[in-house]
């Protein structure tokens, strides 16, 4: 259908605030991502807490002096990918530039920064890279974060 002269077509969309910022879309240019809809997703997983309760069933041992990403940050920012269509760990050092992405992970800062401020993808390989020769994760240098597969089964069926 072919819209009448008459119709209305908004030069920009508001989709409230976070943290005190404006989130619009625009026909503008700037930075732009084919990515906006992961910020509704992200709201949705807010509300029923999908990364958060799977956040808890993983151990995290690594020294929280050098940590900038929580276990839930990386597992939200995986996850995300994944819904997005992103299914290599790879894709996450361009996606961690992305504006949307940022967002839905509570990342306002990257905008003022002008700089990926989204985990890359050495960082979020931690949540999968496990040597089978591991034997004491709290002591290993490669692996920090440990799964418990029990918690997880039962977390999926609460």
């Amino acid at each position: 259908m072919t819209p009448s002269l008459t119709h209305y077509f908004a030069k920009q969309l508001s989709f409230g605030s976070i943290e005190g910022r404006k989130v619009i879309a625009n026909f503008e240019g700037g930075r732009i991502t084919s990515n906006a809809g992961i910020v509704l997703m992200a709201e949705l997983d807010k509300k029923l807490k999908i990364t958060s309760r799977f956040a808890e069933c993983f151990q995290d041992y690594r020294d929280s002096s050098y940590v900038n990403y929580s276990v839930h940050q990386l597992l939200a920012q995986r996850v995300y990918g994944i819904v997005l269509g992103y299914e290599d760990v790879n894709d996450h050092d361009k996606l961690r530039n992305d504006p949307a992405l940022a967002i839905a992970l509570e990342r306002l800062n990257y905008i003022d920064l002008n700089e990926g401020i989204l985990a890359p993808n050495s960082t979020i390989n931690r949540l999968e890279y496990c040597p089978e020769t591991i034997i004491n994760q709290q002591s290993s240098r490669y692996h920090k974060i440990e799964h418990d597969p029990k918690e997880i089964e039962k977390a999926r069926k609460d």
